[in-house]
Parts: structure tokens; C-alpha cells; sequence
């Protein structure tokens, strides 16, 4: 769909660019048939194109619910991506706690990482405040 928010394309030449973007085999077949698929659902307009050199073809281009559900799935995309960095990001602060690189580090079965004394239970948290618990 983003495809067809950047230009209105025929299913062979979505395919060429899929194959471009390295996003799927780019089998013409299989976008056809997801086409026919968007269409049913509204999400996709076709059109009949002809021309002088070749038989007519299908011009695809997205209509006002496809243009919606793409911004749709543009903002799921987004916090998948927030929630990834954050599990990254705490991943790397672990690990460079840890000191080791695997994230395996125990003394007594317990964290040596911060010297937190929680149980080394494989639970990943993120580390204590160094106010953490004191009284006020």
C-alpha cells in the first residue's frame, strides 16, 4: 500500500519494485492476488489503462479508506518501533551493567549486576533507583 501512496502502478511493476525493496520475491502472482484482496476491501481502486504499444493493463491506485488504513498501519508500525527501541535500550543498559556481554552474571544466586540482591530468576527489570527504598 505504501507503494501505492508514493504512485498509482500496475501489478507487474509493484512487483519489480517489491523485489527492489528486498520486501518479497516480488512474485506477480502473489500481488495480484493481494491487489484483488485490497480491492475487495475497498482499500484499492483499479482502472483499465490501454495504450498504443501493448494490451490495455490495470492501473492501481488507493482510495480514501486505503490512504486511511495505511496511515493506520503506519502508527502501529510506530509503536512497535517505540516498544522495540525501548527493549533495546534497557538490553544494552543491562548488559553493559553486567559487564560481561551475556547478561549472566551471578554471585550467590542473586544480581551482582547492581547489587540489588533481587533474585537472578532470568526476570529482566530495569535497575533501582539509588533512592529506591530509602525512607523519606
Amino acid at each position: 500500500m505504501l507503494l501505492l501512496r508514493e504512485r498509482a502502478d500496475h501489478g507487474y511493476d509493484l512487483a519489480n519494485r517489491l523485489r527492489d525493496m528486498h520486501v518479497a520475491e516480488g512474485d506477480p502472482g502473489t500481488v495480484y492476488r493481494a491487489l484483488r484482496g485490497l480491492e475487495r476491501q475497498g482499500l484499492v481502486r483499479s482502472t483499465w489503462q490501454t495504450s498504443d504499444a501493448g494490451p490495455a493493463r490495470r492501473t492501481y491506485r488507493l482510495t480514501a479508506d486505503g490512504l486511511a488504513d495505511l496511515a493506520r498501519q503506519a502508527a502501529l508500525l510506530e509503536e512497535t518501533h517505540r516498544t522495540l527501541h525501548q527493549f533495546r535500550t534497557r538490553y544494552e543498559q543491562l548488559m553493559e551493567m553486567n559487564g560481561n556481554g551475556n547478561g549472566h552474571s551471578r554471585t550467590n544466586g542473586h544480581s551482582a549486576a547492581n547489587g540489588s540482591g533481587q533474585p537472578d530468576d532470568g526476570v529482566i527489570r530495569p535497575p533501582r533507583r539509588s533512592d529506591e527504598g530509602a525512607i523519606r
